[in-house]
């Protein structure tokens, strides 16, 4: 799923769910190794946490409003809250160990 300023609101603040959102840009290096790993937790995930990912330069002040000065940095949403974050690139099973947690 892609996250844009528009969205963000009702699908990460809103929802009933978990969400973990990718901070990436299209330039980024580190961003591009970072995505398949978040493309393929999706199917794991479904109906429990809500995945996607959000282009910090076609959507800054969401970048700017959660202090996002590195990417990727991954950010997990419980309740509308950020809860937890990471940056750069990190192991999938690193992650999954993240995802788990949002769930308790």
């Amino acid at each position: 799923m892609t996250f844009t300023t528009e969205n963000f609101t009702q699908e990460v603040l809103n929802s009933d769910k978990p969400v973990m959102v990718d901070f990436y840009a299209d330039w980024c290096g580190p961003c591009k190794m970072l995505s398949p790993v978040v493309e393929s937790l999706e199917p794991a995930y479904e109906g429990r946490v809500k995945i996607g990912k959000i282009n910090v330069d076609d959507n800054p002040e969401i970048a700017e409003k959660y202090g996002v000065m590195s990417i990727p940095t991954l950010i997990f949403f419980k309740g509308g809250e950020a809860v937890d974050q990471t940056v750069g690139v990190i192991p999938q099973s690193e992650i999954t160990r993240r995802l788990d947690s949002l769930q308790n």
